[in-house]
């Protein structure tokens, strides 16, 4: 199948709603029937600012950045994004065009 990798960029410790961000977008999704979405933490990077985070043991609690990504069809793409816009969420996303597919186990 094609469709797209949809990445959304947040800070951890980020809230929308009331909820982590992280965890209201992935619910978001959920609600709007897509299949399936994973948050990942950063180990180190840095953003528009240029300043250098790095995982480090207490320092940097709630700073690092969480990323979202789902493998959508264009349909869901631009629903999750729509959606994202609409709540003004405050998150920067990215959309990549992504092949994909199952292997079945034999």
């Amino acid at each position: 199948m094609n469709g797209y990798s949809l990445r959304f960029y947040m800070h951890e410790n980020q809230k929308h709603q009331g909820m982590l961000l992280y965890e209201w977008l992935l619910e978001a999704a959920k609600k709007h029937r897509v299949h399936g979405g994973s948050a990942f933490k950063t180990i180190a990077g840095f953003g528009r600012h240029g300043q250098i985070n790095a995982a480090h043991f207490f320092e940097l609690a709630g700073e690092q950045t969480v990323l979202v990504e789902f493998i959508v069809d264009a349909a869901d793409a631009d629903t999750l994004v729509a959606l994202v816009k609409q709540e003004k969420a405050p998150l920067f996303w990215a959309r990549f065009p992504a092949e994909f597919g199952m292997v079945e186990a034999s």
